[in-house]
């Protein structure tokens, strides 16, 4: 007489889905603790990887303990390379939050897979189907929709969005060179150090601006709090949960919900609205990601 399956293995099945899930939402709150924290934007990043840095330290020593990965000057440009990166992505998305709509600040920095498969197009001369060109075109007049509205009705004239377009470069940085140091580290080890580098970064940045680093009210504290917990620990471990569970066909598309999580969270929390414009726009450059991904996958063997 067989077993049935336990509902334990039916529930283990769906946990990388909903990890994936959580991640989404979590990181989908991000542009809002920005919000909420009411300080600069790279003040702001410097707490977020800090705190979140601090808070994996004992995981990072019980993680190093049972390596037998030998760190070199060799291997340690990675995530120095990619703290740096990290440290001018988040600078200047945080501060393009400031700018322009939590939704338009979201969504335009997650162009980074476009300027992915450009640099592989340019420099590792990879060879980008058809399928990319029209998501490209598809990604770049989206963007044009959403920031000539923006130019058109705000004071600001769309520096927030050319902000977090340029966070999204900074972004596609950090995803090169992670696809190179994660032949060198294991996951954990890898993002403590970017945390650690791109936080000093940000601090140094902050400093250097004449920023002010302490004396916030409880409410931004509190912010800088949840972003770290929430967006970067819980966010940043549920993705990679989910990345070692499913295919990233299944994983990339999805992350792309994290604008429209954003977009819908905004409206009640932030009390910002969508103008159609700004949804025809986002739908365009959703797309456009989306056929950017799907136009590299690679077929499975």
């Amino acid at each position: 007489m067989t077993s049935q399956p336990s509902s334990p293995t039916i529930n283990q099945a769906w946990l990388p889905y909903m990890a994936l899930a959580f991640g989404v939402i979590a990181l989908g709150f991000s542009a809002l603790f920005v919000r909420w924290a009411n300080a600069p934007g790279p003040v702001v990043g410097f707490y977020r990887l800090g705190l979140s840095t601090l808070i994996l330290i004992p995981f990072f020593i019980v993680r190093r303990r049972r390596s037998t990965i030998k760190i070199t000057w060799s291997i340690m440009i990675f995530p120095i390379m990619g703290g740096i990166l990290t440290a001018l992505d988040h600078g200047f998305w945080n501060t393009a939050v400031i700018f322009t709509s939590a939704a338009n600040a979201t969504l335009l920095a997650n162009t980074a897979p476009l300027w992915v498969a450009l640099f592989a197009w340019l420099v590792w001369k990879e060879h980008l189907k058809t399928a990319f060109w029209l998501g490209l075109l598809l990604t770049l007049a989206g963007a044009a929709i959403v920031l000539g509205t923006d130019f058109l009705s705000e004071s600001t004239f769309g520096i927030g969005d050319l902000l977090a377009i340029t966070a999204g470069i900074f972004y596609a940085g950090y995803f090169l060179v992670t696809q190179r140091g994660r032949n060198h580290w294991d996951t954990l080890s890898y993002i403590w150090f970017v945390g650690l580098i791109s936080s000093l970064c940000l601090l140094g940045i902050s400093l250097g601006l004449g920023m002010q680093i302490t004396g916030y009210p409880l409410q931004s504290y509190l912010a800088f709090l949840g972003a770290a917990l929430v967006a970067q620990i819980g966010g940043y471990l549920a993705v990679g949960y989910a990345l070692g569970h499913l295919p990233a066909s299944i994983v990339a598309p999805t992350m792309l919900g994290q604008p429209v999580v954003t977009a819908l969270l905004a409206i009640p929390l932030l009390g910002e609205s969508l103008h159609v414009a700004q949804i025809i726009g986002g739908l365009a450059v959703l797309g456009g990601i989306y056929l950017v991904h799907t136009s590299r996958e690679k077929p499975t063997i």
